[in-house]
């Protein structure tokens, strides 16, 4: 099945709110997903197989050149097929099509393989304060 993707596509809450939860192993929440993009991020890619949302990424941003990688999910069922490392390469190209000269992430060990290896990301020194 041919999966799409679309930068700053169409947004269903209920169906974005189902993804998260399934992704990120948490309960369904109820966020205004529609609301909260459009005020806060620069874009976001959402990725389709069969007209099904198979993943997603937000991008944030400072208004300027630096733009961030947020929320990376991909559905259980679509993943092993690429929607992640596409869902990045939208990403990196709608934040550069938008006049950004940065595309940051920070991540978990675990999905550094991901990050580094199949997106390109290199490596940085960087700090965290845990709020």
């Amino acid at each position: 099945m041919t999966i799409t993707y679309e930068w700053r596509g169409d947004i269903d809450n209920a169906a974005l709110n189902a993804l998260h939860a399934e992704g990120f192993g948490h309960p369904a929440g109820n966020t205004d997903w529609r609301s909260r993009l459009h005020r806060h991020s620069l874009g976001w890619v959402c990725a389709r197989e069969g007209g099904l949302l198979a993943g997603f990424v937000n991008v944030a941003w400072d208004g300027g050149v630096h733009a961030f990688v947020l929320d990376t999910v991909v559905a259980p069922g679509s993943r092993a097929k690429g929607v992640g490392a596409g869902l990045i390469a939208a990403a990196v190209e709608g934040s550069r099509a938008a006049g950004c000269a940065w595309l940051h992430v920070d991540f978990e060990e675990h999905v550094r393989p991901f990050y580094l290896g199949a997106c390109g990301f290199q490596e940085t020194a960087a700090g965290l304060i845990a709020l």
